[in-house]
């Protein structure tokens, strides 16, 4: 009698406890295909397409070997920072590539140790972690039929792409 007497205040108190905790729904997920017109309007698109302006200009190039920003490029990498700095919702990937020379492996590297150098001074003018990706795909989009080094130095790149253009 005392054990289901203690049993039933004890599931009463548990009840209890229960029904006087609110229940918060976790927010639903967006959808990543649906079309927000307002943030797209947010982005500024038009002036990442405009051939006059800066942020048109989509790839910093490399010396060999090096992953090194180099100085003709540090103001296209600061216009791209500024204007994601200016548009919290803007994504971008850094994509680091390389000339076919070298290992597969060392290339990879290569490749990556280019885009988080590009992010690196991003960084500096204030752009956020969370706003820039960066991949490396190596040599696996260079020229194969180079022949000299004005050839091979358009593959020694980082590409700069927009997650909604």
């Amino acid at each position: 009698m005392k054990k289901s007497i203690l049993l039933l205040t004890l599931l009463s108190l548990f009840f209890v406890g229960c029904s006087s905790t609110p229940i918060i729904e976790a927010p639903k997920p967006s959808d990543p295909f649906a079309s927000d017109s307002d943030d797209d309007k947010d982005l500024d698109l038009a002036s990442l397409r405009d051939s006059n302006n800066i942020l048109s200009k989509r790839s910093i190039y490399f010396d060999y070997d090096k992953d090194v920003v180099k100085a003709e490029y540090k103001d296209l990498a600061a216009a791209h920072a500024k204007y994601i700095v200016a548009h919290p919702k803007a994504k971008m990937t850094l994509t680091g590539n390389t000339d076919d020379r070298g290992s597969r492996e060392y290339n990879l590297s290569l490749g990556q140790r280019r885009s988080v150098s590009v992010k690196k001074s991003m960084n500096i003018i204030g752009a956020q972690d969370s706003q820039i990706e960066t991949v490396s795909f190596g040599e696996e989009r260079a020229d194969t039929n180079c022949k000299d080094d004005a050839c091979h130095g358009k593959d020694r790149r980082v590409d700069i792409s927009y997650e909604k253009e």
